[in-house]
């Protein structure tokens, strides 16, 4: 077996939840089986117990606080589309969690210690968000409505108050908050303005857990990048922590409210620190070099987290020493280290991430793989795509375009409006060093990516078609008008906030923005694979760009798959991975 199926089927595990008033039960997905299913763990007795067993996998589930259940969410093949059930933590037969409550698009769930209390956040077309109080035996109470996306945040710890973040303001990529009581009744609010705009966002980082305490820790933008503040939403009173630390920066708190785990991020890597309530004093929590991808505070005052580097498999990790969660089985094999790169471009440096096999030199086939979101950044992370590219002898490079997160709001927010167009600029000036570095063959160049990484492979061909020597697009936007219409509600308030309005009404903006316009220019083969039930990047839009290369006779390919936004099946993952490289490997140049 090669190391890049390895990589693939090796056992791997999450980083564990764990119940906040049972501590010794913990949930967490694994792909033991070979399709990425929820576990129970008792770290009392060691037993772990495989909770569900889906033919596409499931991997949304949580805790309630006081370890009795597992809730899980139950869709249709991938669709996201459907209804949470639960089962008990030591097993038996699952049952709908919110009776009275129709299939939905999930919109937030936090639950309540008294394990008979819920809020549930729906989406749904018809009637965006709504959040509904779930008691058991007990018919569901909305407590709030709302055309524009909006979603639950926490629930306070003695279960009197709720957080939400929402946009009723209409921009979706900056929320306001707001807390309610159980009846619905509004508490108070927080909605941050620049200049009579909203453009600076707000998200719910988590109650403190302390009952009667309504301190609620936020996350902030005003500072041109995320900060945590501690907000008493019964005062108002806001403490800014304001640390010196010159990335994206998250938290949560310790279990005994005493002091906060804050997570920060700056330029592809992450590192850990305790920060003290009382005394102010930030502390570093000793990491690797590399990423932390999760991390929670334990009741004993250790730290687990999920750590890895692009040359070492991810591991779940404990400050009290050791690894907390070694699966059984084959090891996944490390790849090689990242090397970073600042190039200029026409909106300010730009951070590549570049990877080649060792001990080889330029001019190499080259890869741009290019990731999704928009609003995410590639890290110095293991991902075994990248690495299976490099054990074919190619060189990768991943950019983080502007769009991308970790680089302050200014760059994650600069896309507005000349939407696919501003990333395929900065893609362009990589590529331009790539080549005259001696890094990358201009006639052995790739496009690819998966979701808006798609899309951008998609609009990246057809744009700059005598730049890149094939496209391979995964799960892609490629008819943004129809991609609006048939996406699922949160996507489509998304797309009318980065575009300005509904295709309807800016027109031109969604014609610029849209693979389909281009396709008639594309040059290159293109790869297409796509999700049957994907409610994110829906068939139907891909199925009219296909038609369109169909007409013109252009070389292309597409596979469809019986899944959503992406597989859970490890076989399926490897299919896809190994037809991507196979059509690699008959159109490009030798």
């Amino acid at each position: 077996m090669p190391d890049w199926e390895k990589r693939f089927r090796a056992p791997r595990v999450s980083l564990p939840d764990w119940a906040e008033d049972a501590p010794d039960r913990s949930l967490f997905v694994s792909n033991a089986t070979g399709t990425y299913e929820l576990y129970a763990w008792d770290r009392k007795t060691g037993e772990q117990r495989q909770v569900t067993d889906r033919p596409n996998g499931t991997t949304d589930g949580v805790l309630s606080p006081d370890g009795a259940w597992i809730w899980w969410f139950d869709d249709k093949d991938g669709d996201e589309f459907g209804v949470w059930r639960r089962q008990p933590f030591t097993g038996g037969a699952d049952e709908l969690a919110a009776e009275g409550l129709d299939a939905s698009y999930p919109a937030g769930l936090a639950l309540g210690r008294d394990g008979r209390t819920a809020v549930v956040g729906r989406s749904t077309d018809e009637d965006g968000t709504t959040i509904h109080l779930v008691r058991t035996g007990e018919a569901p109470v909305e407590i709030y409505r709302h055309r524009e996306s909006a979603g639950v945040g926490d629930l306070s710890h003695d279960g009197s108050l709720i957080a939400i973040e929402h946009t009723e303001h209409g921009d979706a990529m900056h929320s306001a908050l707001r807390v309610l009581r159980t009846d619905g009744t509004p508490v108070a609010d927080l909605d941050d303005t620049e200049g009579g705009t909203r453009e600076l966002g707000l998200e719910v980082l988590g109650f403190a857990p302390v009952d009667g305490d309504t301190r609620l820790l936020i996350g902030h933008q005003r500072r041109g990048r995320w900060e945590p503040l501690v907000w008493d939403v019964a005062s108002g009173e806001e403490t800014d922590l304001a640390l010196e630390l010159p990335g994206d920066v998250s938290a949560e708190w310790y279990p005994d409210g005493t002091g906060l785990l804050i997570a920060h991020s700056f330029e592809a890597r992450s590192e850990l620190f305790r920060y003290d309530l009382a005394s102010r004093a930030l502390t570093e929590i000793p990491t690797p070099p590399g990423t932390v991808s999760g991390a929670t505070a334990r009741p004993d005052g250790s730290v687990e987290y999920m750590w890895s580097s692009a040359a070492e498999p991810s591991a779940v990790r404990s400050t009290s020493g050791g690894v907390v969660l070694d699966p059984p089985g084959m090891k996944s094999p490390g790849s090689v280290p990242v090397e970073d790169v600042w190039v200029e471009g026409p909106g300010g440096r730009i951070h590549a991430l570049v990877q080649k096999p060792t001990g080889t030199t330029g001019p190499l086939p080259t890869v741009f793989d290019i990731h999704g979101g928009p609003t995410w950044h590639d890290s110095d992370s293991f991902a075994a795509g990248p690495a299976a590219w490099i054990d074919h002898g190619y060189a990768v490079i991943r950019v983080n375009y502007r769009g991308s997160t970790g680089y302050g709001r200014a760059w994650t927010d600069a896309l507005k409006h000349r939407v696919g167009l501003i990333e395929l600029e900065d893609i362009a000036a990589v590529r331009e060093w790539a080549v005259t570095s001696g890094l990358a063959d201009p006639d052995r160049l790739i496009l690819t990516g998966g979701s808006w990484g798609g899309y951008l492979t998609l609009l990246g061909l057809g744009v700059q078609p005598d730049a890149w020597t094939l496209g391979i697009a995964a799960v892609p936007v490629a008819d943004y008008v129809t991609a609006y219409h048939d996406e699922m509600e949160a996507l489509k308030a998304m797309d009318r906030t980065l575009l300005g309005g509904t295709p309807e009404e800016v027109p031109d903006r969604f014609e610029a923005s849209s693979p389909l316009t281009y396709v008639d220019r594309v040059k290159a083969p293109v790869y297409i694979s796509a999700g049957v039930n994907d409610p994110r990047c829906p068939i139907r839009q891909i199925e009219n760009y296909v038609k369109r290369l169909e007409a013109r006779g252009a070389v292309h390919e597409v596979y469809r798959y019986d899944a959503g936004h992406g597989s859970l099946v490890v076989d399926e993952r490897i299919k896809q991975v190994r037809l991507e490289l196979e059509f690699a490997e008959r159109h490009l140049k030798k």
